[in-house]
């Protein structure tokens, strides 16, 4: 057993357990349901699985086959989250986080600090953004229901 990989394995999983789970902590401050216990594991278990894949096949070469089956299974775990109700649908926004935070874990697990860092970082502006003053103006689903509400305003009037 080599204690210094075990040491670097085990500080890239908690990198990419508190990455994921400041994404999720946006998500949760907002009473989305997937929070900081979801990214946080996650992140953690893409993480894990990469660190698994490339110390299985030893220090020869990087074996891709398991991190290509996170990308996949996360892809479907994040399917779960998104709901079609009286012609909306939701959770599309937490699905692709969740995917995107699955990447997080991934980088830190292959070694790339600065990437998984810079994508939990962009993650987590791209969620807050949604609640800065003015984004209202800019989304396409507020337009929507801005013409909606205008519509129904001049059909009470005529």
């Amino acid at each position: 057993m080599d204690w210094q990989l075990e040491l670097v394995m085990a500080m890239r999983a908690l990198l990419a357990a508190f990455l994921g789970g400041l994404v999720g902590a946006e998500r949760e401050r907002h009473g989305q349901d997937a929070g900081i216990r979801t990214y946080g594991a996650v992140s953690l278990g893409a993480c894990v699985f990469g660190l698994v894949s490339m110390h299985a096949l030893g220090a020869g070469g990087i074996d891709t086959r398991i991190a290509a089956q996170v990308v996949t299974g996360v892809g479907f775990l994040g399917a779960g989250v998104i709901m079609r109700e009286h012609g909306k649908t939701t959770g599309l926004t937490t699905a692709a986080t969740v995917w995107a935070t699955a990447a997080t874990g991934l980088a830190i697990a292959f070694g790339m600090y600065l990437l998984g860092t810079l994508t939990a970082t962009i993650i987590f502006f791209l969620l807050a953004s949604h609640h800065l003053p003015g984004w209202k103006m800019l989304s396409s689903n507020s337009h929507v229901a801005t013409s909606s509400a205008h519509q129904e305003h001049r059909d009470k009037e005529e």
